[in-house]
């Protein structure tokens, strides 16, 4: 009877061993599924659209090259405009149905609320490759959802100091954002950073037309009769687009400063609509003509291919996405490396995108071990050229990540009330001088 037991014990532990190094183990999969959820329709195609084209661009290439360790990677494309409830079935039905073990989402910071703690329970790595929104990583740690990006608040810390470098005399201020996430949070960001190095001051109006908008008249009317020194919109993508051509058809954006920290994006499209003087944002670092990496092969390369291809040079959405693929495959490399080459599971990916230094298309992006994505700020003010026939960045200005960002562990909203008026004048900031 001890026997018995003895030998039962025994072939229960051996089968528990070999059950978890089996769990441990991961065969080389035929193919790497991977999902991605970007705007194919509504106004934020026109952002969403250019970020599919660069991912499909990209994989082309590296599965030319025999895709991650021998692997191709093979996307599955999810259309965020199809709505909140819908968007949330169709990753959930990706995930669960189509065995995709990696997802890229997402665009809008809703979305990306709402999937993170989904991705979480499904134990699927999530890259939260474009939202901005700074809470998805403050409010809970995740083991399966990093960014390979910037948040919210180095992008308008950035964009504050940007302004009070530039303009700073002005008195008063009206915002006109989105009305969701992104919007409401970027302004709280903006607003009391501005409060801190500026407590003079005045808010004069707080406007939050609805997502997709496409009437802005009754906005700017008011705006037209308060005369703010300086207008400030975080929106993006049609949104914004319809809002500065509506604004610069009444002559609002010449009586006013207009500040569009998300305006890189929108650039090609407006053209000669943009006066010269606007100060506009990249969300990153991102843009064709960046003042140090302009003639790197590796940006040159890829914008010359992207403008043969599509007719236009990218976008930060195009860069965000490049950036969210080369952490992808930086990530697998890391992990198989600890793995001592073998295919590593979902958890070991996610732990090796934890700590993760990699580059995109410009500068070095770090990855903080709470998932969070450091990478530089660069702004400018537009100016017409005859080199081409829409507004380059003038008088750039390049902020580093480290300099912008809450602390590990700290709520970014309680940060921005730390910052002290000397990093105005902090020696980190690249200033480049204006274009000839």
């Amino acid at each position: 009877m001890f026997k018995k037991k003895l030998i039962g014990t025994m072939l229960a532990a051996v089968s528990a061993f070999a059950f978890s190094q089996g769990a441990l183990a991961q065969s080389k999969p035929a193919e790497l599924k991977i999902g991605i959820t970007t705007f194919t329709s509504g106004p934020a195609s026109v952002f969403g659209v250019p970020a599919k084209q660069a991912a499909e661009l990209y994989l082309e290439d590296l599965n030319a090259k025999g895709g991650i360790n021998g692997v191709k990677v093979v996307p599955t494309f999810i259309d965020e405009g199809v709505g909140g409830d819908k968007l949330l079935s169709e990753y959930r039905r990706v995930v669960q149905e189509q065995n995709v073990h990696v997802m890229l989402g997402s665009i809008s910071s809703g979305s990306c609320n709402t999937l993170a703690p989904v991705a979480e329970d499904l134990k699927v790595l999530n890259i939260l490759w474009d939202c901005g929104t700074e809470k998805v990583l403050e409010e809970r740690r995740y083991k399966y959802v990093v960014r390979t990006q910037a948040n919210a608040t180095t992008e308008m810390v950035a964009s504050v100091l940007y302004l009070l470098r530039q303009k700073p005399n002005f008195k008063t201020i009206a915002v006109v954002n989105q009305d969701y996430a992104w919007g409401r949070d970027s302004w709280e960001l903006f607003s009391q950073t501005l409060k801190i190095l500026k407590p003079d001051v005045k808010v004069v109006a707080e406007l939050f037309p609805k997502f997709g908008a496409s009437d802005f008249s009754t906005e700017i009317s008011r705006l037209q009769a308060l005369r703010p020194d300086v207008i400030l919109s975080t929106s993006w993508g049609g949104d914004l687009d319809t809002f500065v051509r509506q604004s610069a058809q009444r002559g609002l954006i010449k009586n006013s400063q207009f500040v569009l920290p998300l305006a890189e994006s929108s650039l090609e499209r407006l053209g000669t609509t943009l006066p010269d003087g606007v100060i506009i944002g990249a969300r990153g670092d991102h843009y064709f003509l960046h003042p140090v990496l302009k003639d790197d092969p590796k940006l040159k390369g890829f914008v010359d291919k992207f403008k043969a291809k599509t007719g236009a040079y990218p976008i930060y959405s195009v860069y965000h996405m490049i950036q969210a693929l080369d952490g992808l495959v930086a990530g697998y490399d890391k992990a198989i490396k600890a793995n001592k080459g073998q295919w590593p599971s979902t958890e070991q990916l996610a732990s090796a995108m934890h700590g993760l230094k990699f580059r995109g298309l410009t500068d070095e992006v770090t990855i903080r071990d709470d998932g969070q994505g450091l990478e530089d700020q660069l702004l400018g003010t537009t100016r017409k050229t005859a080199g081409y026939p829409f507004p380059i960045l003038d008088k750039i200005e390049i902020y580093p990540a480290e300099m912008a960002i809450a602390p590990v562990g700290q709520k970014s909203v309680d940060w921005v009330k730390t910052i002290k008026p000397e990093i105005l004048k902090d020696p980190r900031i690249k200033t480049f001088p204006p274009v000839k």
